[in-house]
């Protein structure tokens, strides 16, 4: 399974994304009304410029209190970004995100971000693939 595909069966809501300017506390508004742990930031909605998540702005509030949520995104995201590419499998994707601690991963094109897929995503295109391939096994060890 690679990246395009889990990209093809996920549901199209779009990628939310917030500027660097934006106050965090707009982004954490937004977090909350979509339901979802991550916005991208972008200054253009083009260019990666960063990522915000749940655990950037709890870590924040750790350190500063509720005065972070006052504070532009740009002070509180996490700049250095790893991505992936639709041709990247679920092995080396999953690789990545345990390694790295984030469950969200920027899929680009060309240096253009075209999709975001979490660890659940992910996981999920995992275990549809093993089950198929469960089911394949069967069937040829039962002579289908």
């Amino acid at each position: 399974m690679i990246v395009g595909q889990i990209l093809k069966t996920k549901v199209d809501m779009g990628v939310v994304s917030v500027k660097p300017t934006d106050m965090v506390t707009d982004a954490v508004t937004l977090l909350s009304q979509n339901r979802i742990g991550t916005v991208v930031v972008s200054a253009d909605g083009f260019t990666l410029d960063g990522i915000l998540s749940e655990r950037d702005i709890v870590r924040e509030l750790g350190k500063r209190g509720v005065a972070c949520l006052s504070a532009p995104v740009s002070e509180v995201m996490t700049a250095k970004l790893s991505t992936c590419t639709t041709a990247d499998s679920a092995d080396v994707v999953l690789q990545m995100m345990t390694e790295g601690r984030f469950r969200h991963l920027p899929v680009m094109d060309n240096g253009t971000m075209i999709g975001l897929i979490s660890i659940g995503d992910v996981v999920k295109a995992r275990l549809s693939e093993l089950s198929m391939e469960k089911d394949a096994l069967e069937g040829m060890i039962m002579g289908h």
